[in-house]
């Protein structure tokens, strides 16, 4: 089969380590054939993403904390230098306080509130912003998001307000960078055992509500995901944007069991 990423260059932000739905997606665009491109924040995760990108077979390894103009700005500069154009973006960036995460959602701090909105959904407006005049050939921008954007699900809290929002902004960008041939999507998956994950209060709990009443009667696999991401990314995608695209075993229609 033909390699459906052949002569892209994909831009990953937010792999964190091998069990990251961020990880998966960069293997599959890899393994589609894409020029893939890493991104880490500060000191701490570098080590750890040199690695994972020398086992990807990355071209490079980039700095950036999305949460610093400057550094996005250095993004920018270095990506100008290692590549003509970017066809595909994907943002997989996310961050909440654990506190706000396991309290109720109406004792959520204001500067918790706010860390939450910054990383987990503004942060894709500055990417955008930043990045899109490097995708001259037109492309596509995808971010991760999850069902407690429009439903509450317990002990998601203030992340869900932010994925909320982060939706909200996948529909502005869409219609802003539509004109550009840009193609802006998320992608809703289901949960999935990752290290963010672990910070929410009895997770293992929903992964086993999920598996028994999601209609294939399993919780996601990551490289549905990845597979998913790989589409959209692809010229396959090329009428698709504004969208949640749900990977979640179908459990999105799931209502009240009798």
């Amino acid at each position: 089969m033909p390699e459906l990423l052949s002569g892209k260059t994909a831009l990953v932000l937010g792999v964190a380590n091998k069990w990251s739905i961020a990880y998966s997606i960069a293997s599959a665009f890899v393994r589609e054939g894409a020029s893939l491109v890493l991104t880490y924040q500060g000191e701490r995760q570098r080590e750890t993403v040199e690695e994972l990108a020398a086992d990807l077979k990355a071209t490079r390894v980039l700095n950036c904390d999305v949460t610093k103009p400057d550094e996005l700005e250095q993004l920018v500069s270095e990506l100008k230098q290692l590549s003509p154009t970017i066809d595909a973006v994907v943002h997989s960036i996310a961050f909440a306080n654990k506190d706000d995460l396991s309290r109720p959602f109406v004792e959520t701090s204001r500067d918790g509130y706010l860390l939450a909105q910054e990383v987990s959904a503004y942060s894709l407006i500055s990417v955008a912003r930043a990045l899109s005049p490097l995708m001259t050939a037109g492309g596509s921008l995808t971010t991760l998001t999850y069902l407690g954007s429009t439903r509450v699900v317990q002990n998601y809290n203030v992340m869900g307000v932010a994925k909320a929002a982060l939706e909200a902004s996948v529909r502005y960008l869409a219609s802003d960078l539509g004109s550009s041939k840009i193609r802006v999507n998320a992608i809703s998956a289901g949960p999935i055992k990752t290290a963010s994950s672990r910070g929410i209060k009895d997770f293992s709990k929903v992964l086993d509500a999920v598996a028994a009443v999601a209609p294939l009667r399993r919780n996601t696999d990551p490289a549905e995901v990845a597979d998913a991401a790989v589409f959209l990314a692809s010229d396959l995608g090329r009428g698709v944007t504004g969208n949640v695209l749900f990977v979640d075993s179908g459990f999105q229609i799931v209502g009240i069991g009798l």
